[in-house]
C-alpha cells in the first residue's frame, strides 16, 4: 500500500525536476543556437568578399567564426564616421541620387531607408506605450502598440469630422512583426502601464507570460503588512 504513493511521489518529483531543468536549459540553448546561426549567416555574407590576404580562413587550419561579423561592424561604423563629414555626405547624396533615378530600385531603397530611419534614429516616434482597444468587435479587447497621433492628410480629414484619432499598431500572436495599422479615437484606448517590451512578451507567449502589476487601491498583501512597523512608530522625514 505504501509503495504506490511513494512511487507516485517519486515520479512527480522527477517530472518537476525535468520541467525545472527544461525551463533553464531551453532558453539558453535556443539563445545560443540563434546567436550562432546569426554569426554564421553574417560570415557567409561577408567572408566571400574579403581579399584573400585578409581572410584568416585561408591561412589557419580551422575557420574563425565571427570574423565576418566583426568586419561588417567595423565597416558599417567607418561608413557612419565618414558620412558625418561634408565630403562623405556629398558622396552618399550622389549615390542616393543615382538610386532614386532608377525606376525599380527607387521604391525598394526609399522604403527600406524610411523603415531603418524610423526604427534606429527617430526614437521619439517609436512605440513607447501599449494599450487596449475593442477589436474585432465590441466586448472583445486586443493589445496594441500606440504609435503617435494621426498626422498629415489623415489627421486633417478626421479633424473635419471632429475626431481626435490616434495611430496604433495591432500585432498578431505569436509573431508581432506583422499586423494592422488602425486609427482609433483617443477616448476608446485604454493606456496600459506595462512597457512595450512586456507587452511584446505577453503577445509572443500567447498570454502565458504576464508582467506583474499592483493596481492603485489594491489591498496590501499580508506579507507586506507583517513587515510594516506598528502604527505610531513610522519614521517622519
Amino acid at each position: 500500500m505504501t509503495d504506490k504513493p511513494a512511487r507516485g511521489y517519486f515520479a512527480t518529483r522527477l517530472r518537476n525536476y525535468f520541467l525545472t531543468g527544461l525551463i533553464i536549459c531551453a532558453p539558453l540553448a535556443i539563445t545560443a543556437w540563434i546567436t550562432w546561426s546569426f554569426i554564421l549567416w553574417a560570415d557567409s555574407w561577408v567572408k566571400p568578399y574579403l581579399p584573400f590576404s585578409y581572410n584568416p580562413d585561408n591561412f589557419l587550419p580551422y575557420p574563425v567564426p565571427g570574423f565576418g561579423l566583426l568586419t561588417a561592424l567595423v565597416v558599417i561604423t567607418l561608413v557612419g564616421f565618414f558620412t558625418a563629414n561634408l565630403i562623405g555626405r556629398s558622396i552618399v547624396g550622389f549615390g542616393e541620387s543615382l538610386l532614386v533615378r532608377t525606376p525599380l530600385v527607387r521604391s525598394i531603397y526609399k522604403g527600406l531607408k524610411q523603415i531603418f530611419q524610423t526604427v534606429l534614429q527617430d526614437q521619439q516616434n517609436s512605440f513607447k506605450k501599449a494599450g487596449l482597444i475593442e477589436y474585432p468587435s465590441a466586448g472583445l479587447w486586443s493589445l496594441v502598440f500606440i504609435a503617435t497621433d494621426a498626422k498629415g492628410e489623415i489627421a486633417a480629414k478626421f479633424t473635419e469630422k471632429g475626431l481626435d484619432m490616434v495611430t496604433v499598431f495591432l500585432p498578431p500572436t505569436p509573431v508581432p512583426t506583422a499586423g494592422f495599422l488602425i486609427f482609433v479615437p483617443r477616448e476608446k484606448i485604454i493606456v496600459l502601464d506595462m512597457s512595450p517590451e512586456d507587452a511584446a512578451k505577453l503577445l509572443i507567449s500567447g498570454g502565458l507570460v504576464s508582467p506583474e502589476h499592483q493596481p492603485v487601491g489594491f489591498p496590501v498583501p499580508e506579507t507586506i503588512v507583517e513587515t510594516l512597523p506598528p502604527r505610531g512608530k513610522l519614521s517622519r522625514p
